[in-house]
């Protein structure tokens, strides 16, 4: 019923054996002046309807006397099937007319037909670029995959080159509209349930930062596409993210901290311990949580004497760190030294430092965890501000403000961000930071000892 010529759907149906010499056609032509699959599928749905009803006057016509003046009619109307497809809101690009009648076949010189070129669709476009990318991240390839995925749910598949900013902008609306809860629960909703259950319940949103990272992985999507003159311009470019009151995170309170150290566990598909040792961590180092679960055991080693934590790209799984600064040597603070960190290297038995964590379908070893905190930290209170990602925060906060003789650079380096200090010293000649230095660094992470005083992993 659906053909697509050009970069637009026509809708295509066969009139029935029985009355094609009646209605002097084979078959039927109707542009329906979208490239987009669902909104084709429901126009073509008139389409179907208005034919049946069609066809089934004709069948009754023809056993009535008057039989030729009706059938007439009958054949005007196919002709001007057109007219259903009057309120269609994209200018249609090309009209194609009903077959012609079959009386004079013979009569008809058919043009030549160019050759067909084959139409990218979006999900063609995600294969071929990013998911059989060997070069692209497993992080790259979920996240567009995701951003993919929520598009075609919303619009369906379509040709590259059709979905220009009407089309981004209206998934940027959209997204906004959803729940922040959307893909953390199961859920048979369609996206424009999902927006109007969060609009009636008053549900939390979708943030800026999440609607901008979904519409950056098509916008590096569509960047491949223009060095290709694949399209022409790139829509995903260029759009505000700022959509009412921004969260801000922050780092954690003493109080909070004791809040969360003295909750009691729920959750079956995350060991306690587990949990409680990964939070350790990140409180004394500030690494991120995909780090922390990622750690294997040889990423655990002695350097200069000193215990530190590698930071590094595993290629047999695919994970590497977010940026290339990302790659870092962490040395192990004390205190998790004396909780007994080091013991996990020799006790745990798969090649994985940290026990008790499962690798999702999408690849991400941690996701339950991240799951699982997001959840605890709703139940006892802990405000929107507070994320794992906080933890970062609060290194970063406390390495800053410490009184000790600590580099800029040297903070930098243990969290993997770029150097702040862009002096010709650290860009030119700064080619590596002792761990001793790093040590004294690490060091400076002090909590008063309420905070993680019910902690025993």
């Amino acid at each position: 019923m659906l053909r697509i010529r050009g970069t637009t759907y026509h809708f295509r149906r066969i009139v029935p054996p029985a009355l094609r010499t009646a209605l002097n056609r084979r078959e039927i032509w109707v542009s329906l002046k979208t490239g987009y699959q669902n909104e084709a599928r429901k126009r073509a749905s008139l389409l179907h309807a208005r034919t049946t009803e069609l066809f089934m006057q004709a069948h009754s016509v023809l056993a009535e006397p008057d039989a030729l003046n009706r059938l007439e009619g009958l054949r005007v109307a196919l002709r001007d099937l057109q007219s259903v497809s009057q309120s269609f809101s994209v200018p249609e690009t090309e009209f194609v007319p009903v077959s012609a009648p079959m009386s004079k076949p013979q009569q008809q010189s058919k043009p030549a037909k160019a050759p067909k070129t084959a139409l990218l669709m979006l999900s063609g476009a995600l294969k071929r670029f990013v998911l059989d990318n060997p070069h692209a991240s497993a992080d790259t390839k979920k996240a567009t995959q995701r951003a993919v995925d929520l598009f075609l749910q919303a619009f369906g598949d379509a040709p590259v080159p059709i979905i220009g900013g009407e089309k981004a902008g209206a998934f940027r609306d959209l997204l906004f509209s959803l729940p922040a809860s959307l893909g953390k629960r199961k859920s048979s909703l369609s996206l424009e349930e999902e927006a109007q259950r969060a609009r009636e319940e008053g549900l939390p949103t979708l943030s800026g930062k999440s609607v901008k990272n979904h519409m950056m992985r098509l916008s590096a999507l569509w960047n491949q596409l223009l060095q290709r003159e694949l399209v022409t311009r790139n829509p995903w470019t260029g759009w505000n993210f700022e959509n009412g009151q921004k969260i801000v995170r922050r780092s954690w309170t003493t109080k909070e901290l004791v809040l969360l150290a003295s909750a009691s566990w729920h959750s079956t598909s995350v060991p306690e311990q587990t949990f409680r040792l990964v939070t350790l961590i990140a409180a004394y180092t500030g690494m991120r949580l995909g780090e922390i679960c990622t750690l294997r055991k040889e990423d655990l080693q002695i350097i200069d004497g000193i215990p530190c934590f590698m930071v590094r790209p595993h290629a047999e799984t695919g994970w590497a760190p977010k940026t290339e600064a990302g790659t870092r040597v962490v040395p192990v603070h004390s205190k998790l030294i004396e909780a007994g960190v080091l013991a996990f290297k020799e006790t745990t038995n798969d090649p994985y430092l940290i026990p008790g964590l499962e690798t999702s379908k999408q690849g991400v070893r941690g996701a339950a965890l991240g799951r699982t905190f997001s959840l605890l930290k709703t139940r006892i209170g802990l405000p929107a501000e507070i994320t794992f990602h906080s933890f970062r925060h609060t290194v970063s906060t406390q390495l800053r403000n410490a009184d000790a003789n600590i580099r800029e650079v040297w903070i930098d380096h243990l969290l993997g961000h770029e150097a702040t200090h862009k002096s010709q010293g650290t860009t030119t000649y700064l080619t590596g930071i002792s761990t001793a230095n790093l040590q004294q660094t690490i060091e400076a992470i002090s909590y008063p000892e309420t905070a993680f005083a019910n902690v025993t992993i």
